[in-house]
């Protein structure tokens, strides 16, 4: 076998199991369908109100479920079965997706019926996302599970381009939300399928009371494994403060000069960049020096923000937030990399849901902090300023976790040497 066809060959090598083949592909259909009704959403709730602001109510909407709900949710995950939990999230997605077909046949007045809506997404996406992570180490071993966190964030970034052109080119088709939204439910629907057919790996996990220590293990796991909280921490502040997601409406419709199609390439855009990343390093792994590579490309996704805030261009524009979701990439794979493989399956739950409200504080809760900035400050500050904001971080970051900046190799054996040094070290 020559050089390339071995690259080839372990490349594709999480494929070669069936359930992560299947998990992938109702992943996709749900990320897509819930990508489309995003847009929809951005776009409707736009033209009722005219107002930034309210753009950021969407992200805040879909936020606050997760900060009041992740403990609970993280360890549903660990206590129930995560493939049925993972089931009736898909049917509670239809169900909203259903729910705003009527509240858009009804003609709103108002955003409010909407963010009702959005507050149930996020409810459901509470238990979802913990409980979805949670089972992607159980479908392929442990040796080739770098392989599957790479691929598992390409086959998300392909949703994340093919949801928001979709969605986008279907409002413009039907004239309206209410066919983009038909279209989710469809997804859901062929995701569930994919979903019933998993045959997971059992693991053995103890049962453990609903206790308040119990709850906390996974932030009590976080705080003491500081590779992992810098890695996370760095993800939370940096996108929270440098996303410029929930203003691309105002960019397509102000600036830019664009229709909902536009919306779809620019929210399309983050996903081509990153999917692109993503297969990169599936095929070319990162070998060393990962955790100044990873500061590196936050910087630059700090960078390329600036420059998408300063662009009245829609070429430039689309460039730059495809550079935006490369960089956010690397970040992407080499924090769900770690927390994944350094994490006990006992406890994999509890750290997920931690971990993903430190990913949804960094998306929705930015959804609300670029609206918010934007209805003080205007649209092209509130982006340039959260640019400037992602580089003090990653500087701020790169000196008070020097075991992130120093980390070398992206293995099972560098994430649990990192973990024995740190426990040493909290002894």
């Amino acid at each position: 076998m020559s050089e390339a066809e071995s690259h080839a060959h372990a490349g594709l090598s999480a494929f070669r199991h069936l359930d992560f083949t299947l998990y992938q592909l109702g992943r996709f259909f749900v990320v897509a369908g819930l990508e489309m009704l995003s847009v929809a959403v951005g776009w409707q709730v736009y033209e009722i109100t005219r107002r930034p602001l309210d753009l950021g109510y969407v992200g805040l909407a879909q936020f606050l479920p997760n900060v009041f709900l992740f403990l609970l949710a993280g360890h549903a995950a660990d206590r129930f079965n995560r493939k049925s939990i993972l089931l009736l999230c898909n049917l509670a997605f239809a169900g909203c997706c259903a729910l705003l077909i009527e509240i858009t046949h009804r003609g709103p007045h108002n955003a409010k019926p909407i963010y009702v809506v959005l507050v149930l997404l996020g409810i459901v996406r509470s238990f979802n996302s913990p409980a979805g992570r949670s089972l992607l180490p159980l479908l392929v071993p442990v040796e080739v599970f770098p392989n599957a966190v790479a691929w598992n964030a390409t086959m998300f970034q392909a949703a994340t381009i093919l949801g928001p052109a979709l969605g986008g080119f279907l409002y413009a088709l039907f004239g309206g939300p209410a066919g983009v939204y038909g279209v989710s439910v469809v997804a859901c629907g062929i995701a569930t399928v994919a979903l019933v057919r998993i045959r997971a790996r059992t693991s053995v996990r103890q049962k453990e009371e609903f206790t308040v220590r119990t709850v906390l293990a996974g932030l009590h796991y976080i705080w003491t494994h500081k590779l992992i909280l810098g890695a996370t921490s760095l993800d939370l502040f940096a996108v929270l403060l440098g996303g410029a997601v929930a203003l691309l409406p105002v960019y397509a419709r102000e600036i830019l000069r664009t229709g909902p199609w536009g919306l779809g390439l620019l929210r399309a855009s983050p996903g081509v960049g990153a999917s692109v990343m993503a297969i990169l390093l599936a095929y070319r792994p990162l070998r060393q020096r990962v955790g100044k590579i990873m500061l590196f490309c936050v910087a630059g996704f700090g960078v390329f923000t600036i420059v998408f805030g300063l662009s009245h261009s829609l070429v430039l524009s689309l460039i730059s937030l495809v550079l935006v979701g490369a960089s956010d990439m690397v970040s992407v794979v080499v924090r769900g990399t770690l927390v994944q493989i350094a994490t006990p399956d006992a406890v994999r739950g509890r750290v997920n849901a931690v971990d993903m409200i430190f990913i949804g504080a960094s998306n929705e809760l930015g959804e609300f902090e670029s609206g918010v900035t934007a209805h003080w400050f205007g649209t092209v500050p509130a982006v340039i300023l959260g640019g400037a904001g992602t580089l003090i971080v990653v500087a701020l970051w790169a000196w008070l976790f020097p075991e992130l900046r120093d980390a070398d190799k992206l293995t099972p054996v560098q994430a649990q040497t990192a973990d024995t040094a740190t426990n040493a070290q909290s002894v």
